[in-house]
C-alpha cells in the first residue's frame, strides 16, 4: 500500500537528489500537476509548505459543478469544460464525487421560466452524464423536498443535480494517487528559494519545518502551482515581477441540518449584490456559502468579517420559515479564490475562474486561476508546459481515465476511504479506545487519528481536525472538545512527549479563536 509517510519521503527526497519535475504547492492545483507529471512517468517531487489543502483547497462550498453564475455571465467554454471535467470525476473517484439535488426556489411566475431556461442552457453543455436533468416543480413538491422553505408566494422551482465532494478528503486521496505513481510527497516543507544555473531555474531549495533540515533538490522543470500564493513564487524567481492575481475572499457558514430538512440543497440565483449562494447538506449540516469580498493579498488564515457572516445569514433567512442567527452558527470558514487579474477597476465577482500557464524568461513554469473542479485540466496544462520547458519530451496525459486511490463502486454512501475502508476499520479494532467517536454525533473515531499520522501524513492536530477529519469546519465546540485526545494519539504515534502535545492543543484553541461570531 502507498504510503505518505514523511521519514520515508524525506529519505525519498534527500537520496533522489535530481528529479524531471518538482511541483511547489500542495492544494488542488499543486496535486493535479504532480498527479499528472508522475503518471507520465516523470521523476516527480511535489513540496508544500503547509498541510496538503491547507489554504482555499479545503476552504471550497464543496461542490464539483460547471458553476451557474458562470453561465449567467456568458462564459460558455469554462462552464462546458468543468462539466466536463464533473464527469470525468464522477468516474474515477465516485468514492469522493456525488450528485447532489438542488432547488432554485423562486416566488414568482417569470422567476420559474428564467431559471428554467438557463438551467436547461446548463443541461445541454453538459451533454450525456450520470446527472440528472432539470426540471420544474411545483409548490407543494418543492416543500416535500425542502421543507424548511418559507411557504408564503412560492411558486415552486427548478431541480437540477450537480455534484459534490470533501474537498480536503479529494487532496489526500490524490497525494496518495501521486505516491503510487512513483511521486514523492513531502508536506510542512515550505520553498524558500530557487536554484539557477546559468540563468535559468534549477531546482529548488526547502526547509523540513519539523526537523530544520534543509533540502536541496535539482530538477529539469519546477511548477509554481501555490494558488493565492503564487506571486510570492515569482518574485522568488524575479524580484520585480508583476502581480497577476486578484485576491477575492468566499466565507462560509456552517449550521444544523434543520434549518432545511431533507437532503436536496437550495441554490438562492440572486441575491442583493447578484450573487448565487448554495445551501448544502454536507456531514449532516448544512453549509452555507458564498460571498465574494475583495482582499489586498494573500493570508495564511483569513477570517470571514462579521458583515460576511450577516449577509449569508441574512439572505438565507429570506428563504426559510425559520430564520437563523449568529447563535445558531457551529462554525465558519473562509477561503481564498485566486482570480487572474482583469482590467482596473472590476469587481472580483466578474473576474474569471479560467486558469492560465506562464513560463518566465529564466523557465518557471506558473499554473495560476482555475476551481477544484478543473484541478485535473489546470495540472495536465502546467506539464505539457513543464515538459516542453525541461526538455522531457512530451508524453500525453492518461488523467482523464486514471481511478484515484480507493476507487469502488458508490451509490453516494461510501466511506471517503473507498476501498481503504476495511483496512481503516481493522485499525480502529485494535484498541478498544480506538473505535471510540472524537465528537458525539458525527463520524470520526479516535483510530482514524492514528490512520491519518500512519498513513496520511498528519503531522498536527490541525492536520487531523481540519483536513483528515472535518471537525473544525462542521462545529468549532466539538473540534475544541477532541483536541486533547486527538494530540495524545499523534503523540503515541510520532514519538512526541507531553510538552508537544500541550503545545498543540494551546496553538489548536489559537485556530479556532474568531471562528464563531460574536452574539
Amino acid at each position: 500500500m502507498a504510503t505518505l509517510a514523511r521519514a520515508l519521503n524525506i529519505d525519498r527526497a534527500r537520496g533522489e537528489g535530481r528529479f524531471e519535475v518538482v511541483v511547489i504547492g500542495g492544494g488542488a492545483t499543486g496535486l493535479g500537476s504532480a498527479v499528472d507529471a508522475a503518471a507520465r512517468g516523470y521523476r516527480t517531487l511535489l513540496l508544500e509548505a503547509g498541510d496538503f489543502a491547507h489554504g482555499t483547497s479545503s476552504r471550497s462550498t464543496k461542490l464539483i459543478h460547471g458553476g451557474v453564475r458562470y453561465l449567467a455571465q456568458g462564459n460558455i467554454a469554462l462552464v462546458r469544460e468543468a462539466l466536463h471535467e464533473r464527469g470525468l470525476l464522477l468516474k474515477n473517484a465516485p468514492h469522493l464525487v456525488h450528485p447532489r439535488r438542488f432547488l432554485a426556489p423562486t416566488y414568482s411566475w417569470l422567476g420559474l421560466a428564467y431559471y428554467g431556461i438557463g438551467l436547461a442552457c446548463y443541461d445541454l453543455l453538459a451533454g450525456r452524464s450520470a446527472f440528472q436533468r432539470s426540471r420544474r416543480m411545483g409548490r407543494a413538491r418543492a416543500l416535500e423536498h425542502v421543507p424548511g422553505l418559507r411557504s408564503q408566494g412560492l411558486r415552486g422551482g427548478i431541480v437540477y443535480e450537480d455534484g459534490q465532494f470533501d474537498d480536503a478528503r479529494l487532496a489526500v486521496t490524490l497525494a496518495r494517487t501521486f505516491v503510487e505513481l512513483g511521486g514523492t510527497a513531502l508536506n510542512h516543507a515550505p520553498v524558500v528559494g530557487l536554484i539557477k544555473q546559468a540563468g535559468r531555474v534549477a531546482g529548488v531549495q526547502a526547509r523540513d519545518e519539523e526537523t530544520g533540515l534543509a533540502l536541496e533538490v535539482h530538477a529539469r522543470s519546477v511548477v509554481n502551482a501555490t494558488g493565492v500564493e503564487v506571486d510570492a513564487v515569482r518574485r522568488l524567481d524575479d524580484v520585480g515581477a508583476r502581480s497577476i492575481l486578484t485576491p477575492s475572499q468566499g466565507a462560509h457558514v456552517v449550521l444544523d441540518r434543520s434549518f432545511l430538512g431533507g437532503e436536496t440543497a437550495v441554490m438562492i440565483p440572486r441575491t442583493d449584490d447578484g450573487r448565487v449562494i448554495f445551501a448544502i447538506p454536507w456531514h449532516d449540516r448544512l453549509l452555507v456559502g458564498t460571498t465574494d469580498t475583495p482582499v489586498p493579498g494573500a493570508t495564511p488564515d483569513p477570517r470571514p468579517f462579521p458583515e460576511e457572516v450577516a449577509y449569508l445569514l441574512e439572505h438565507l433567512g429570506r428563504y426559510l420559515e425559520r430564520p437563523p442567527g449568529p447563535e445558531h452558527v457551529l462554525s465558519t470558514f473562509a477561503g481564498l479564490r485566486p482570480l487572474l487579474s482583469g482590467r482596473p477597476g472590476s469587481g472580483t465577482a466578474k473576474l474569471s475562474r479560467e486558469h492560465a500557464v506562464l513560463v518566465s524568461d529564466s523557465g518557471l513554469v506558473t499554473v495560476a486561476g482555475g476551481k477544484w473542479t478543473t484541478y485535473r485540466k489546470m495540472g495536465a496544462d502546467a506539464i505539457d508546459q513543464a515538459a516542453k520547458t525541461g526538455g522531457l519530451g512530451l508524453k500525453p496525459s492518461p488523467t482523464a481515465a486514471l481511478k484515484l486511490d480507493g476507487w469502488c463502486e458508490s451509490n453516494g454512501q461510501a466511506s471517503p476511504y473507498g476501498s481503504r475502508a476495511g483496512a481503516v476499520d481493522d485499525l480502529c479494532s485494535e484498541r478498544p479506545e480506538w473505535s471510540v467517536p472524537l465528537a458525539p454525533g458525527l463520524p470520526y473515531r479516535a483510530g482514524e487519528v492514528v490512520w491519518a499520522a500512519r498513513h496520511e501524513a498528519a503531522r498536527t492536530v490541525d492536520d487531523v481536525l481540519s483536513r483528515r477529519s472535518r471537525l473544525l469546519f462542521l462545529d468549532v465546540r466539538a473540534s475544541l472538545a477532541a483536541a486533547p485526545t486527538v494530540a495524545r494519539l499523534l503523540a503515541f504515534e510520532l514519538g512526541r512527549d507531553q510538552v508537544w502535545q500541550d503545545r498543540q492543543v494551546a496553538d489548536f484553541r489559537a485556530l479556532t479563536a474568531g471562528r464563531l461570531p460574536a452574539l
